[in-house]
């Protein structure tokens, strides 16, 4: 069995319902490897523990009572620097936006806690999302935990560093050109790039941004495949303002695959 911080969302789930591990004891655990890893990879550049463990505390109680939030009950995990989330900032990398601080979460990352995952940081990104690599003037260089001395990849560059480093246990990004699935090859862990449409981009914008960008999508990453396919059914489906007009029904996955990256 792989150390704990290294499997997949779906066995953290499962050990946090068999009660083999608590859900703040679980936080805990990650937050205790990003104290001692990321000063040198630099991926969780957003913070927020003391809100998390709050929440953490929760879904303990939550579970001692036999109440499950869901399929990602008491799973620690990260989002994209680019995702609104309420109290923190959302800038893309740009100085000019360093200041900014989101009013309410962005959609996908509402259906994320929803599903009962515990939110507790955010990823580094280039400047504007538009690179193979991850820096930008506010919170640095993101590097490469198989080999600081190489990029993660880009977009979500800061994303697929800390799923490969052992630091979050599922994330969320985006992507046009591959912002996806380039730092899930860099890094060695898995990315999917949805279909356009199926998963609302509201709240994952540029402020004043209100129109659909062609080919742009958000979408996870992960430790397995059956993790993307579980982070997607969470993450898929109508916004709001579109649900009188449409439904997603998704076909189950051809194939059947888990499989787990490990670094350090």
């Amino acid at each position: 069995m792989l150390d704990v911080p290294f499997r997949s969302a779906r066995q953290l789930a499962a050990g946090v319902r068999k009660k083999e591990i608590g859900c703040l004891e679980l936080l805990d655990l990650y937050l205790a490897r990003i104290e001692r890893y990321d000063g040198a990879i630099n991926a969780v550049v957003v913070r927020d523990f003391d809100r998390a463990r709050r929440r953490a505390r929760a879904a303990d109680r939550a579970l001692a009572k036999g109440d499950v939030w869901g399929p990602l009950h008491g799973v620690p995990i990260t989002v994209k620097e680019s995702y609104d989330v309420a109290g923190l900032p959302t800038t893309w990398g740009l100085p000019s936006l360093r200041d900014h601080v989101a009013a309410k979460n962005a959609l996908a990352v509402d259906r994320l806690v929803g599903a009962g995952a515990v939110l507790f940081g955010k990823t580094n990104v280039p400047l504007y999302l538009a690179d193979w690599q991850s820096f930008n003037a506010i919170y640095g260089t993101t590097n490469n935990p198989w080999d600081l001395a190489r990029a993660p990849g880009g977009s979500s560059g800061g994303s697929a560093a800390a799923l490969a480093a052992g630091l979050t246990g599922l994330e969320a990004g985006s992507d046009i050109g591959s912002s996806i699935r380039n730092p899930a090859h860099f890094c060695g862990v898995f990315g999917h790039k949805p279909t356009w449409g199926i998963i609302p981009r509201h709240g994952q914008s540029l402020p004043g941004q209100v129109a659909a960008v062609d080919i742009d999508v958000v979408g996870p990453l992960a430790r397995s495949a059956d993790d993307l396919a579980l982070a997607l059914s969470v993450m898929a489906g109508p916004d709001p303002i579109e649900a009188v007009g449409w439904q997603l029904h998704l076909r189950p996955a051809r194939q059947s695959a888990c499989a787990t990256s490990r670094s350090r």
